[in-house]
């Protein structure tokens, strides 16, 4: 049994170190860039630095959860001002999503055999850890990998609980599920996933409010305690509420051209054949136009999800016509419950489908279906001879190795190497910042750049001596106070070339190419 545990223990964190290599490895050249949306975080982090200014919720970009920034402005206060830690809260969010997997996944079977929940967990565990999907967000400086972290612990916790009826159990649950409205906006719509679960267990369970009424209210106040601060920032900031989704809404008119039901219902199949058939198209998000699961995941992800969904009809069925109660309706209530309430940020909007972000709270659950439909088959082969269940074993044990140096590869090779990649990160604003770095401190540099374009090299170049920044529309206001100046364009903007050259007709243009064929251009 001892042994059995310590295998279970290095099993795991193997697993973790696995998934933190493939999250960490040459992350300051891939993916290659950083996107403006990243950039701005980072501004963010460094405005609250200077000031003290921590905010719950920074009102630039949209609006976005000030959580976020706050671990950036953290690392950047321990690390500096580097790609590398600008990164590392999405880096460190999308690894402890890996054991957090492993944990609830552990929870949720927890009246399985010792032997076959530990495997499930395994399993699920795993395939979040070598996940292209996982890894490629884990990799990007977004707020939205702070979400599946959260539902993780949160829900771990909250079902724990149940088996343990500790309220310690439920305290901790109620506060990392409060901290999720400090994270992503898609969080939001999570507490219905408790609810419908509540509503499941007051069905299945007997005397269930009776017997959990007081671990419930120290859910509860667990959650408000943490997510107050939220709540006080919109109280006095309604407007941070607004949200650009409501514009791209599947409900609105506008959108929905007056048929919300086949907007709604194209919205949704796209949404769905991302895992397995047509994948997002941004290269940010994916590699177009391959589904975001591999073929071996997809297709046990699939499994999984259609099998829950029969076993819940079936389950549901004995509850009301024979008034059969059973704790598996609870489970797989919960788990389809959970994949398509935080599937709807992605399908009840009508933009950019389908959207592996907006979905990225599916992330987790999709990979507990995936483990559990790979336990199925692992089950159904014991009752084969010995040969048939080692070779079956075999078989799984190869699967799983191939889907992890499949994505592996697939991310660090193919995908981190191709233009679309590195131009839908716009590699060309970190060139050009890298580039500054190697011009005399002395030297006047002019820089053309559009709004968001100039946030990467204003973030990199903090405290450059002689740097401005101009509007491609304002160039006229171009005025080097010296003749020792060089100014960098990040396009080839004809209209700007030819009024520099008339404006200055020493300026000689030269191209600056990189290894995947992007370019600036530089005139001195």
């Amino acid at each position: 049994m001892q042994k059995n545990k310590i295998w279970i223990y290095v099993s795991i964190a193997a697993i973790v170190a696995l998934g933190f290599f493939l999250r960490f490895y040459n992350i300051e050249n891939t993916p290659p860039g950083v996107y403006p949306d990243e950039a701005v975080n980072g501004i963010d982090a460094i405005n609250a630095i200077n000031t003290g200014d921590y905010q719950w919720f920074y009102p630039a970009n949209n609006g976005r959860e000030g959580l976020f920034m706050n671990l950036v402005a953290l690392c950047f206060s321990l690390f500096g001002i580097s790609v590398m830690s600008l990164k590392l809260p999405a880096i460190l969010c999308g690894t402890l999503t890996i054991l957090g997997t492993y944990l609830l996944t552990k929870e949720l079977f927890a009246d399985y055999l010792e032997s076959r929940r530990e495997r499930i967990a395994l399993i699920a565990g795993y395939l979040v850890a070598v996940s292209y999907w996982a890894i490629n967000f884990s990799r990007i400086s977004f707020r939205a990998n702070m979400l599946p972290m959260v539902l993780v612990f949160s829900f771990y916790f909250l079902w724990k609980g149940l088996r343990t009826k500790k309220w310690t159990d439920f305290a901790f649950g109620g506060l990392v599920f409060g901290i999720g409205l400090h994270t992503y906006i898609a969080f939001r719509i999570a507490p219905v996933i408790l609810i419908v679960a509540l509503i499941s267990f007051i069905l299945s369970r007997k005397d269930f409010l009776k017997d959990y009424w007081k671990q419930i209210l120290v859910f509860s106040i667990f959650t408000i305690i943490a997510a107050a601060p939220m709540f006080y920032t919109f109280y006095i900031h309604p407007e941070y509420l607004e949200s650009r989704s409501a514009s791209v809404s599947v409900l609105s008119p506008e959108v929905n051209g007056g048929h919300p039901i086949k907007t709604f219902s194209w919205s949704l199949f796209l949404s769905l054949i991302k895992y397995n058939f047509v994948g997002d198209m941004n290269w940010r998000h994916n590699f177009p136009p391959y589904p975001i699961l591999d073929i071996f995941s997809g297709t046990a992800f699939l499994f999984g999800l259609i099998y829950s969904i029969l076993r819940l009809i079936r389950l549901f069925t004995l509850r009301i016509f024979k008034k059969e109660q059973s704790e598996k309706m609870n489970l797989y209530l919960f788990l389809i419950a959970w994949f398509f309430i935080m599937l709807a940020p992605e399908f009840m909007t009508a933009e950019g489908l389908p959207h592996a972000l907006r979905a990225i709270g599916t992330l987790p659950v999709v990979f507990i279906f995936a483990a559990l439909a790979i336990d199925y088959f692992i089950e159904r082969a014991e009752k084969y001879s010995l040969f048939s269940r080692k070779l079956f074993m075999a078989l799984i044990i190869l699967m799983l190795l191939s889907i992890g140096f499949f994505n592996g590869i697939k991310y660090h090779r193919f995908w981190a190497t191709r233009t679309e990649t590195a131009r839908s990160f716009e590699k060309v604003l970190m060139d050009i910042s890298v580039y500054l770095k190697t011009l005399p401190t002395q030297k006047e540099k002019f820089v053309v750049a559009e709004n968001m374009q100039r946030i990467p090299i204003i973030l990199f170049n903090q405290k450059m001596l002689n740097l401005n920044l101009v509007y491609s529309g304002q160039i006229e206001y171009l005025r080097p106070k010296t003749k020792d100046f060089i100014i960098i364009l990040t396009d080839k903007n004809d209209d700007v070339i030819n009024y520099l050259q008339n404006k200055f007709p020493d300026l000689q243009l030269e191209e600056k190419k990189d290894n995947y064929g992007l370019s600036f251009y530089i005139m001195q």
